[in-house]
């Protein structure tokens, strides 16, 4: 999927980032990135991904279940995941895995990768129900949901984050990956193991 202008109207059903609970880099914006593994990894890994992507959802059935059981779980990998917002369905179901804290992030990103084709279809209002129902799924409180879905300023404040990042690291497809400093290009689990060895 490619990069294009963010435009869509932050007005409708618009989720928050939870902000407790989460150990890693907080920029100005005060946006947190949600990672995985040893903070001493010999090998950092940043993947940018869209919640929309089917690519991202190929690579998050195919791939990333081999990669956390062989190289986060076992110390050899720190694992960074940065949202990618090319539409505001994007960013709402960023918005609802984050409302969840850093105890649910991972596990309602699954839940939203393994049922992408259910939820982001349909009208508007739909899709932000279908949202809402995976969030309340994933254990979060109904009033903590509420206050999530109506939080226009932390919305604002992660697409100006993402916009921050992906410039920085010139992102302009998903998903991508950053490994050491240096861009990494989609890829299937062999290929990508074999990278990660080569650094090791």
């Amino acid at each position: 999927m490619k990069r294009r202008e963010f435009t869509a109207a932050l007005t409708l059903s618009l989720i928050p980032a939870f902000t407790g609970g989460i150990a890693f880099a907080q920029d100005e914006s005060g946006i947190k990135d949600m990672t995985l593994g040893a903070d001493d990894a010999p090998i950092t890994v940043i993947e940018y991904a869209s919640y929309t992507c089917p690519h991202c959802a190929n690579f998050h059935k195919a791939v990333f279940d081999k990669l956390k059981e062989n190289y986060i779980d076992t110390g050899k990998v720190k694992f960074i995941y940065r949202e990618v917002y090319f539409d505001r369905y994007g960013l709402w179901a960023s918005m609802i895995a984050r409302c969840g804290g850093d105890m649910r992030f991972f596990g309602i990103s699954d839940m939203l990768y393994d049922t992408q084709s259910e939820w982001a279809k349909g009208e508007p209002a739909e899709i932000a129900e279908n949202l809402r129902k995976i969030g309340l799924k994933a254990g979060i409180e109904q009033d903590a949901l509420d206050a999530c879905m109506a939080d226009g300023e932390t919305a604002q404040k992660l697409v100006e984050w993402y916009q921050k990042n992906a410039t920085a690291d010139d992102i302009t497809g998903t998903p991508s990956f950053i490994i050491n400093g240096e861009p990494f290009g989609n890829a299937n689990y062999e290929d990508f193991s074999k990278h990660l060895d080569s650094l090791l």
